[in-house]
């Protein structure tokens, strides 16, 4: 598809660099853990590929209001249809209902799509390494700085961390899911936090089932843990966020 996108490059970034300051998404996670929290990135997901059906008819504004009432430090919402069963209307929505800065979450796979993620309302863009070649994750990550985007650059193992520090990245997500087999190592995550240099905001992503495994990583050094199977089947969303904030306390 990023192939048959002809719409002119320099007319997506005017657009995108004319419109107002985005919410600070890394400023978001570094003030909750000065409060002494563990930062909670609450996701907006739909399904997932390795589950299937978590909440397909959720209600993306009441959620968002919910995941803010807990204590969330910043928002996720899937827009990928395919695999996901989000939009950008999920994430237009959520972003209207709260105050949180918000993650496109999504296949960044093109200049245009970092454009896309600052014109639909997203604060924050994913990158994720293992789909982007060096020179691509170098590219993205100046052009989303450019247009007012923080950028998520999420990991799996050493070498793509070493990719993420030389690209520049400050805020570098371990993704303990495997994207082939989709099980979940939390020792890879606990093992690679000591490796990423001072400065960096560290979060944790995929697998993350309760209190007790955020506590686990908090206590390997990540700042923040990004979290949606666990809480859009909860059946509480507010507490369930509540509870992973003081999981370090």
């Amino acid at each position: 598809m990023a192939d048959a996108d002809d719409r002119p490059l320099d007319d997506l970034i005017e657009r995108a660099s004319s419109l107002p300051p985005a919410r600070g998404f890394r400023d978001a996670l570094v003030a909750a853990t000065e409060a002494g929290d563990v930062a909670v990135i609450s996701e907006i997901k739909r399904r997932s590929p390795s589950k299937g059906d978590l909440a397909t008819d959720l209600d993306p504004v009441r959620l968002a209001q919910q995941y803010q009432a807990g204590g969330a430090a910043c928002l996720s919402v899937l827009t990928d249809v395919e695999f996901f069963g989000g939009s950008a209307a999920d994430l237009v929505a959520a972003r209207e209902a709260c105050s949180l800065p918000v993650l496109r979450k999504d296949f960044t796979v093109s200049a245009r799509d970092v454009c896309d993620a600052r014109l639909m309302g997203a604060d924050c863009v994913l990158l994720i390494a293992a789909a982007l070649d060096q020179s691509e994750l170098v590219s993205f990550l100046d052009l989303a700085r450019r247009i007012g985007l923080d950028a998520l650059v999420e990991i799996h193992d050493e070498p793509e961390l070493q990719r993420a520090i030389d690209a520049g990245a400050d805020l570098i997500g371990v993704n303990q899911r495997d994207l082939v087999t989709f099980t979940v190592d939390t020792a890879r995550a606990v093992r690679m936090a000591p490796q990423m240099p001072a400065g960096v905001v560290r979060v944790a992503e995929s697998g993350i089932t309760g209190p007790e495994d955020a506590a686990v990583l908090a206590q390997a050094g990540y700042h923040a843990v990004l979290v949606g199977e666990h809480l859009v089947t909860s059946g509480d969303a507010q507490a369930g966020v509540a509870a992973l904030r003081h999981a370090r306390r």
